[in-house]
């Protein structure tokens, strides 16, 4: 089945990423992992890989150093139920991270963006549910960073309605601080793996967020209750809602999130297709009826 011949529903299926501090998630997320030895990325990516293969994806890595392809095998056999089969059946692929991110030494985000899309659709002709990828850091020792920060955001943007969930990882001891604000800010998600233990990175839009929801006179408690299709909204859609919600303009809530205009265009048509609703109007009706109805029917059930 083609990417086009999917229907909503299937790319907004929550999925399981294997990684505890993320849990599910729908298509189209991008995660962030800063780790701290070469241990934490083998057990991250056996669980994430273990996640993928099981649920019927076909699952790509990108390596480079400090991993080659020989030690990610091994570690995956060791880690991950069935490995062999799913090895043999070519539901993994193992890609030279540099020769993939480079080519003739030239770094091209639309190029390496393509690329992932072309996987995919291989991936969907092949009967399998979607695409899982990860993809290792090296551009902190080159003169890339630039472009790497345009790749990651032309990468965000372009995983919306595709049935792709994304892994970037970064190396902690290669990282300066303001190399972490960067990185995170173009993620949905950013955790670490510090020597086996987990963190949760809040990053510098969502504690915003978090800011603004409070100030909602009331937003906070409609978008805290479920409505139909709130499982399915991403946190920067569950952000923009909220200014939805409130009345703000597309102006004003990019002015209140710190992002464009077009953003804030970009993710409200994603809400309402994801919501099934035809106008703001709409929107709002199955926002507020939504949340209204389901106090209603676990209050009539007797549940607490």
């Amino acid at each position: 089945m083609s990417r086009h011949a999917r229907t909503a529903l299937e790319v907004d299926q929550l999925r399981k990423t294997g990684l505890d501090p993320v849990g599910d998630r729908p298509w189209g997320t991008h995660i962030c992992l800063f780790y701290e030895t070469v241990q934490d990325l083998y057990d991250v990516h056996a669980d994430y890989f273990a996640a993928g293969l099981a649920s019927g994806e076909f699952c790509i890595w990108a390596l480079s150093d400090p991993i080659d392809q020989e030690n990610a095998i091994e570690a995956l056999r060791k880690s991950v139920p069935d490995f062999e089969k799913y090895l043999r059946d070519g539901q993994i692929e193992f890609v030279p991270g540099y020769q993939w991110y480079l080519r003739g030494d030239e770094f091209d985000p639309q190029r390496i963006t393509g690329g992932w899309h072309a996987k995919l659709d291989e991936a969907l002709a092949r009967g399998f549910e979607g695409m899982r990828v990860s993809g290792n850091a090296f551009w902190f020792e080159t003169d890339l960073w630039t472009a790497f920060r345009e790749y990651e955001a032309e990468l965000d943007r372009s995983l919306a309605g595709r049935s792709m969930i994304v892994l970037c990882t970064y190396s902690l001891a290669a990282s300066r601080a303001v190399d972490v604000l960067d990185v995170a800010r173009m993620h949905n998600f950013s955790i670490a793996k510090r020597d086996g233990r987990w963190d949760f990175l809040e990053t510098p839009e969502l504690a915003e967020a978090k800011r603004e929801i409070a100030r909602l006179n009331g937003a906070i408690d409609i978008l805290s209750n479920p409505f139909p299709g709130s499982r399915h909204l991403t946190h920067r859609e569950q952000i923009v809602l909220a200014q939805v919600v409130k009345g703000a303009s597309s102006k004003e809530a990019a002015r209140n999130l710190n992002i464009s205009p077009r953003t804030v265009e970009f993710h409200r048509k994603n809400i309402m297709r994801k919501l099934g609703a035809r106008n703001v109007i709409d929107l709002l009706r199955i926002v507020l009826g939504g949340s209204r109805s389901d106090q209603h029917s676990m209050s009539t059930s007797g549940e607490p």
